[in-house]
């Protein structure tokens, strides 16, 4: 059965290309091949493969670096699997990090190949455009960073905190961390943690548990997670938390258990919002754009310099999805080929006057005697109030808006003290 699925295999080895190329078109497969980088990175600049076969020993320029350059330059879109006949677990470490779908020992079994390539592609064509790993952060001096901080704590048994705003970008570090060929358990929902902790760490026995928003776990969630933090070792699972809540000032309160935060504390890492790299903005944007478009979703577009200074210059309260979820809009409304400044100011909701930066009337006059946090807090009060009355309380608008799942919104909204209208 034809699959007319394009395969690039990219190999120095004639012999490797031509053994691949018979087995994959046998398959059904159109087969595409490049003898080293240089072929596969004009190939790659042209078109776009549905899966990608690399080599990570070639002589010109190894398969990690073209992975890290496809990578930082958004064209990471496709799934790749690397090749080695002399590959560590190190190295397939980095390439997974990198954002490589899997990696193939030569010489490479005929089951283990087809079944891979399948996995691969089924994979593939169910992704939605997203950012595909941590080079999709940005490239500046701080996610260099991050990077660094995270590379530090990789390879440690530690419990890992991850503290940053909802959008921020907190599931592409835990799948940086995150160790090839085992498990990694990320539930939708913290029932378990209340109902059958024990089995999430059966789930993810030898691997990695993701467990997102434990600062909203109620009491019984706590018991929960504390029960699990004592079993991890027995179970060998690295656990990896995330959460957007001020873990110190709610256990102050009495509304976090204190041996809980503690645990969860030791090792803790901050995910930087994205206004605080503002500089990554652009490239950012375009990526997003690059994966749109490649998809098939919208037409061929691109960004003017004056909509990029826009983007870049607004604060960006949602982080990476809501910039994600404008991206999208504006390239699906856009009538010409090219996104305008003044189509990000009117998506923005930007003064017409003043296209450099957001209206000062969108923050409150916040005194100055305030913690951060009840500043934050007051902004993000009169952000949402706003919100919610110039879309007449529908909350699907809202929360597209501000970038936000609906679940996260409402939590968000009744932290915060907001009354809705009832209609």
């Amino acid at each position: 059965m034809m699959t007319n699925n394009t395969i690039l295999v990219v190999d120095d080895e004639i012999g490797i290309r031509e053994l691949l190329s018979e087995i994959l078109r046998d398959e059904g497969y159109r087969v595409v091949l490049a003898e080293n980088a240089e072929q596969a990175r004009s190939w790659r600049s042209q078109t776009r493969p549905d899966l990608v076969l690399l080599d990570i020993w070639m002589p010109d320029t190894d398969g990690i670096t073209l992975l890290k350059d496809w990578a930082s330059g958004g064209l990471l879109t496709m799934p790749v699997v690397m090749m080695s006949g002399h590959g560590t677990i190190d190295t397939a470490v980095e390439a997974t990090r990198i954002g490589a779908f899997g990696y193939l020992e030569k010489p490479i079994p005929l089951q283990k190949l087809l079944s891979t390539v399948g996995r691969a592609l089924r994979g593939g064509q169910s992704k939605q455009p997203s950012p595909l790993s941590l080079a999709s952060l940005g490239r500046g001096e701080i996610i260099a960073d991050l990077k660094k901080r995270l590379e530090q704590v990789a390879n440690l048994k530690t419990s890992l905190l991850f503290t940053g705003e909802p959008g921020a970008g907190i599931e592409l570090c835990a799948h940086f961390i995150h160790r090839p060929n085992t498990p990694m358990v990320e539930p939708e929902t913290l029932v378990l943690l209340t109902d059958a902790p024990l089995d999430l760490l059966e789930q993810a026995r030898d691997g990695l548990l993701f467990l997102k928003d434990v600062g909203e776990l109620n009491k019984l969630g706590q018991k929960g997670l504390l029960l699990l933090l004592s079993k991890v070792g027995k179970y060998n699972v690295r656990l990896v938390c995330a959460t957007s809540l001020p873990l110190a000032e709610l256990t102050a309160q009495g509304i976090y258990h204190p041996k809980l935060y503690e645990a969860l504390s030791g090792l803790s890492i901050s995910v930087p919002a994205l206004r605080t790299h503002r500089e990554d903005i652009p490239e950012l944007a375009g990526q997003m754009l690059s994966r749109f478009i490649e998809s098939g979703e919208v037409p061929l577009l691109q960004f003017s310099t004056a909509a990029l200074n826009c983007l870049r210059n607004y604060d960006w309260p949602g982080n990476l999805t809501q910039l994600s979820g404008v991206v999208r809009s504006l390239a699906l409304t856009c009538t010409g080929g090219e996104i305008s400044a003044e189509a990000v100011q009117q998506a923005l909701e930007y003064p017409a006057s003043t296209a450099a930066a957001p209206s000062p009337a969108a923050a409150p006059d916040i005194p100055l005697n305030l913690s951060l946090r009840e500043a934050r807090d007051l902004f993000e009060k009169t952000f949402f109030e706003r919100l919610i009355d110039q879309e007449s309380g529908n909350m699907t608008r809202v929360a597209e808006r501000a970038g936000l799942e609906r679940t996260h919104l409402y939590r968000k909204i009744k932290l915060l003290g907001i009354r809705l209208r009832s209609h």
